[in-house]
């Protein structure tokens, strides 16, 4: 079992930064595929980025290239995204997820299904 707790949400406005953590508890996190994935109201849940077990492996989405960056620090159980030149179309819940798997097969649309542990989700608005 792998449980996650996101932190680093909140509101900024346009333009400006966050870092978002995911701290995961339980011993195997060190072999687990982990990912970031978003919600926005009336919207489904989407991929940002996701991470393989080791970090050599990353993937982002279109709107995520260039802006956000996913990492991980296994020695502390530790998942970020650093989000640059945020917008608006960025608010949204983000959520933290561990998967069984150390390298995901799965990008884009239907990603979620390759995961098994998710996080409570933090809120990220991003307005002027």
């Amino acid at each position: 079992q792998v449980q996650l707790v996101e932190s680093g949400g909140g509101q900024v406005q346009p333009g400006e930064s966050l870092r978002l953590s995911c701290a995961a508890s339980g011993s195997t996190f060190s072999r687990n595929a982990a990912g970031w994935f978003r919600q926005a109201p009336g919207k489904e849940r989407e991929e940002v980025a996701i991470i393989s077990a080791s970090g050599s492996i990353t993937n982002y989405s279109a709107f995520a290239k260039d802006r956000f960056t996913i990492s991980r620090d296994n020695s502390k159980s530790m998942v970020y995204l650093q989000m640059n030149g945020l917008k608006p179309e960025d608010t949204a819940v983000y959520y933290c997820a561990a998967s069984f798997l150390m390298v995901p097969t799965m990008y884009g649309p239907g990603s979620e299904n390759e995961y098994d542990f998710w996080g409570q989700g933090t809120q990220v608005i991003v307005s002027s």
